[in-house]
């Protein structure tokens, strides 16, 4: 069975919304998810995996910082590369949302037949 809509949606959008959340604000990788989850509904282990695959890529690099309630943080920034990554796919996405609503305006009550030339 295939997934719903709203789960490839939302596994296509990630990485575009993670670079959006670190590019106001340097961040951990729980607090990203947290942030997700209540956006859009995506659950923390999926955070994980792609934060190494950024790190990997070099969009985002790490820094350790120390915590007063347990073990340190390992927080995440941009890198240049993640800005360029975040303003291209920023276009491509609004341009994909445009042409898509676009294809979903309302359908005139009488369409017209598709005529052979």
């Amino acid at each position: 069975m295939p997934e719903p809509i709203d789960i490839q949606l939302k596994k296509g959008v990630l990485g575009l919304c993670v670079l959006a959340v670190l590019a106001r604000r340097e961040n951990y990788a729980y607090e990203i998810a947290s942030l997700l989850s209540g956006a859009i509904g995506m659950g923390e282990g999926t955070i994980y995996p792609l934060m190494r695959r950024m790190q990997t890529d070099g969009l985002v690099e790490t820094y350790l910082v120390e915590s007063s309630s347990g073990p340190s943080r390992k927080y995440y920034r941009l890198t240049p590369a993640g800005h360029q990554a975040l303003k291209a796919q920023s276009d491509e996405w609004r341009g994909f949302a445009r042409a898509v609503d676009a294809l979903l305006e309302p359908v005139p009550a009488d369409p017209q037949p598709v005529t052979e030339v």
